[in-house]
């Protein structure tokens, strides 16, 4: 049986780095995987063979510090700043020598800064050589700088080593910086909760409180588990959980979220979750999955890191050794191969690329836009069919009873109670509207439920049946169907009672959002298991490309299927019954918080808003995700071909080189940062 096992590590910031450590991981045989999650600095281990753990960390542990020193496994936050500050020090003290060498044009004097520079990176690239591991990006530094120094090129071959020392620093800062904004969110799991027992508030672990228990919530404090107000009203503030920046405000009787801030008053809250269920829990699962889950793109540029470094060493000994047989000048076409191998150095690449990617689901994050993977960024970009679910998620989902149609001799108090009792089984909306309406009533003993039809409840020796009017076809009853609206129909023995018209209204950012997504060009699909007339109805009023009413749930599931034959479909729904749908189309969006773990679990993003509005927001943040990373491609191998081109026909030098390579990765890295200070 496999363990699973999460370890956090420090001093990872190169991609390329992370993949060789997971492959090198990966091939012993007492681990069946392994993969380290950039985004939250943290090694999943599954181990086939555990008996000897302790050992074989520390062997793994030394795998990292061979590919990426610094590299180690922490049990509590590490100080990763004394380090990089370490390395900024450094930087300036070699520059400093490099400037005095310069100025007096001492040979020592550039070997010592060389040295200061970039002892790290030929000792790296030697011990990497002597593993066998001989491609990457110090090996190709290494080689650069050293040929530099054996055709004399002093000045540059130290210019080379600090320029690519401080792409190295700011790379690790702006890793760091993306990581923060991630970071936050998994920060943010209360450690305390506030019991109240006997009138004593009583301080105790989220961990060991029970369902039903009161917490006291302060003013300033952090709400630490989910629950319902019993007591109090006030202001919460629930930004790191939505995104929304407008405090909700509650009062007895209303639901708060583990996570939420409370910012005036003091409350009283009954426990309706355990901690680990917890809505924020949940998000914070949500978030840590994420990273795992690579885009095309992303796996792309990994692979490619893996050919690209000898493919590059290999051209550059051609540009050295070739053209010298034809024409001569062999120092000459060294010191081009050299400018060759530096700017081809592919840091750029690597890094900026899942910059990009969780820069996306970071922001995202602070919008209330929880997206499990940068794969489903980009699906978001190449959908072009929209399918909703009606109830729950263009419409409110609240019903309200507007009338009720009685067959002779039944009272309608009488009919009201009766399909109550049946529908205290139920949470579907229509079921709460009929029980508000009907008031407190006991549920029957025996309930079944028909799904896609309705209720079957028995009595004694009667039987009561509540639901739709095919329900109703289905037991060989006849009725008249004819009201604008959702009608529930009741049914004893083999008499037709009555039916309850109920009615649901259209959220006010639907008509907005149908709108903007055909504006965009995107078809827009309505599905829904209301009467055909009702679903056509509101389908109508929203502009809705296709409408589809009358389905059981596995025929929305035929549905989705049937148009992802030719479409690329996202599926939106509020999770009630939408589990199977959300898991059959392209990308499934599942609204309304983390409230149904069947639809977290299937949906591939989770809007925590209960709006359509979203719904755009997310196509828009896999828009903008998936052009800032082909934008880095672009520009970093446009400027990297530029600069070849020019170094293979003399025109640029080293210098030129290293400021073009150093420049193409901050200038990327920027880029891909961008994401996350776009709160749209």
């Amino acid at each position: 049986m496999k363990n699973r096992e999460v370890l956090p590590v420090s001093g990872i910031t190169c991609t390329n780095c992370a993949a060789k450590i997971e492959r090198d991981v990966t091939k012993r045989e007492e681990v069946a995987s392994c993969q380290i999650d950039f985004a939250t600095s943290r090694m999943v281990i599954e181990w086939i063979d555990a008996s000897e753990r302790d050992r074989m960390l520390e062997s793994i542990e030394q795998t990292m510090m061979r590919i990426e020193p610094g590299a180690k496994f922490v049990k509590q936050e590490d100080d990763q700043t004394e380090g990089r500050d370490w390395t900024l020090w450094r930087f300036l003290a070699a520059a400093l020598i490099f400037s005095i060498a310069i100025w007096t044009d001492s040979i020592p004097g550039f070997l010592v800064a060389y040295g200061l520079a970039g002892y790290d990176v030929v000792y790296g690239a030697i011990r990497n050589v002597w593993h066998r591991e001989w491609f990457d990006e110090k090996f190709l530094m290494t080689i650069a700088t050293v040929g530099a120094f054996a055709i004399s090129e002093y000045p540059e071959a130290v210019a080379v080593m600090l320029f690519y020392q401080l792409g190295e620093y700011v790379q690790g800062r702006a890793v760091r910086a993306s990581r923060k904004s991630i970071q936050s969110l998994l920060s943010m799991k209360p450690t305390r909760a506030r019991v109240l027992e006997a009138d004593r508030e009583i301080e105790q672990s989220p961990e060991d409180v029970s369902i039903g228990s009161h917490l006291v919530i302060r003013s300033g404090e952090l709400v630490p588990m989910d629950g319902f107000v019993v007591s109090g009203a006030s202001s919460l503030d629930t930004a790191s959980l939505t995104g929304e920046s407008v405090p909700r405000q509650v009062s007895v009787g209303e639901e708060v979220l583990a996570g939420m801030v409370n910012i005036e008053g003091r409350l009283i809250v009954e426990t309706t979750k355990i901690a680990s269920e917890s809505s924020l829990q949940k998000m914070i699962a949500l978030v840590e999955e994420a990273n795992g889950k690579k885009a095309k793109t992303e796996q792309m540029i990994t692979r490619l890191a893996k050919i690209y470094t000898p493919f590059v060493v290999v051209m550059a000994a051609l540009v050295a050794f070739i053209p010298p047989l034809f024409v001569g000048n062999l120092d000459e076409w060294i010191y081009r191969a050299l400018i060759f191998l530096v700017i081809s150095c592919p840091c750029a690449l690597v890094i900026s690329i899942p910059l990009g990617y969780f820069g996306g689901i970071g922001s995202g994050s602070k919008q209330g836009i929880l997206v499990k993977g940068g794969e489903y960024l980009d699906t978001l970009t190449e959908v072009d069919t929209v399918v909703f679910d009606k109830t729950g998620t263009l419409t409110t989902g609240r019903f309200e009873v507007t009338d009720v149609v009685t067959a002779a001799g039944v009272d309608v108090d009488e009919l009201l109670h009766l399909a109550a009792r049946v529908e205290r089984a139920s949470n579907h909306p229509l079921a709460q509207a009929i029980v508000q309406r009907a008031g407190e009533v006991q549920a029957f003993e025996s309930i079944q439920e028909e799904p896609g039809y309705g209720l079957y409840a028995r009595d004694g020796e009667d039987h009561v049946y509540v639901g739709s009017a095919r329900y109703m076809e289905r037991l060989g009853q006849t009725i008249d169907d004819s009201s604008y609206g959702t009608s529930v129909h009741v049914m004893k023995n083999n008499r037709w009672l009555g039916r309850i018209e109920l009615m649901d209204t259209v959220k006010p950012d639907a008509f907005s959002t149908i709108e903007n997504l055909k504006k965009a060009g995107l078809r827009t699909v309505m599905l829904s298991g209301d009467r055909r007339d009702v679903a056509t109805k509101i389908g109508e009023q929203l502009g809705m490309t296709e409408v589809r009413g009358e389905l059981l749930p596995h025929e929305k599931v035929e549905a989705i299927e049937q148009l992802t034959l030719s479409h690329k479909v996202a599926f939106v729904g509020d999770g009630m019954n939408d589990a199977a749908a959300l898991a059959r189309a392209d990308v499934g969006l599942v609204m309304g918080g983390v409230g149904s773990d069947t639809a977290v679990t299937a949906a591939d993003v989770v809007l925590m808003h209960d709006a359509p509005t979203d719904v755009i927001r997310a196509i828009e943040l896999g828009e903008r995700t998936k052009r800032i990373v082909w934008q880095n491609i672009f520009f970093a191998f446009g400027v990297k071909a530029l600069v070849m081109l020019f170094g293979l026909f003399g025109i640029a030098t080293m210098w030129e080189a290293v400021f073009a390579d150093v420049g193409v990765a901050l200038l990327a890295i920027a880029n891909a940062t961008r994401l996350l200070r776009t709160t749209t």
